[in-house]
């Protein structure tokens, strides 16, 4: 493979370590669509509860959750990014292998 491919996947990692950073932070903009919905209900129920004198306890189990699933999510694009990675790398060796050892005769 070229190199070209293996400079991107590289970028792409360093952006998902990133954002993996940020979710651990507890920012919400590596987040998808559904998980701020998510957050943002749970806030909101959780601060009319609070206000109303209730525990928001349900609500915050749910921003846990939904922080954790958003870490889960991260982990798993990392670690298949990881795999692409190292299949390129292996399949680039490969023909460098071949090629080098045709080359001689």
């Amino acid at each position: 493979m070229r190199n070209a491919d293996i400079r991107r996947l590289d970028r792409e990692i360093l952006a998902t370590q990133k954002k993996l950073e940020a979710v651990r932070r507890g920012e919400w903009w590596p987040l998808n669509g559904s998980e701020r919905r998510t957050m943002a209900r749970s806030l909101a129920a959780g601060g009319y509860k609070v206000t109303r004198g209730r525990s928001a306890g349900r609500e915050e189990q749910r921003l846990d959750a939904t922080s954790n699933s958003a870490e889960l999510r991260l982990n798993a694009e990392l670690t298949a990014l990881h795999g692409e990675r190292q299949r390129l790398l292996t399949e680039a060796a490969k023909g460098k292998a071949a090629k080098r050892s045709s080359g001689w005769w």
